[in-house]
């Protein structure tokens, strides 16, 4: 039964390490990526939609993006959020499409996008703790209900930390990789 909860806390966990994952594509390292924009929310049609469902997202040059909405009457709106994000990215509109030239990143940029690497990580973090926490108490409460034995919460308490151990180790090396990547010159 205790194990049970240890196994469900996995999907948790999991979509934890993904959001960290998505978080940290979409921060600008001085090339052009399409996940760079793919999770940019737009407001249209009266709700907020992905810019990945809006238009179609390509990199022709190493230093540009280039936006098509499928829906031209949206241009406006897509400019708007790009211009509201975090990424620093000036767009320039054509007739049907956005094109974002990617700046090169000056040391002070680098340094900055390292402290929001670090701040993304740590939201997981206690994400995770969170989960952690929750998952001791029910664990404590079957105890407490007689349904497992003092030994079983201890070795399931064990078991929480191991799989908590695991996934603090991932969300430290999707860190130091990212760090490394947007230190690289």
């Amino acid at each position: 039964m205790e194990q049970q909860i240890v196994k469900n806390l996995k999907p948790h966990l999991d979509k934890t390490i993904e959001y960290l994952k998505n978080e940290l594509a979409g921060l600008q390292i001085g090339r052009a990526t399409p996940g760079l924009l793919e999770n940019l929310e737009v407001e249209v049609y009266g709700q907020i939609m992905p810019l990945k469902q809006l238009a179609s997202i390509q990199t022709p040059e190493p230093r540009m993006i280039l936006v098509r909405p499928w829906d031209k009457a949206i241009i406006s709106q897509i400019e708007k959020a790009i211009g509201k994000s975090r990424l620093g990215l000036t767009p320039s509109v054509d007739d049907d499409s956005i094109r974002l030239k990617i700046p090169a990143l000056s040391e002070d940029r680098r340094k900055e996008l390292v402290k929001i690497v670090h701040e993304k990580a740590e939201e997981s973090r206690i994400s995770i703790r969170r989960q952690r926490e929750e998952s001791w108490r029910q664990i404590q409460v079957l105890e407490q209900q007689k349904e497992i034995r003092e030994d079983d919460k201890f070795r399931a308490k064990n078991e929480l930390q191991k799989a908590i151990d695991e996934y603090n180790d991932k969300i430290d090396e999707l860190k130091k990789r990212k760090e490394d990547e947007i230190m690289k010159v």
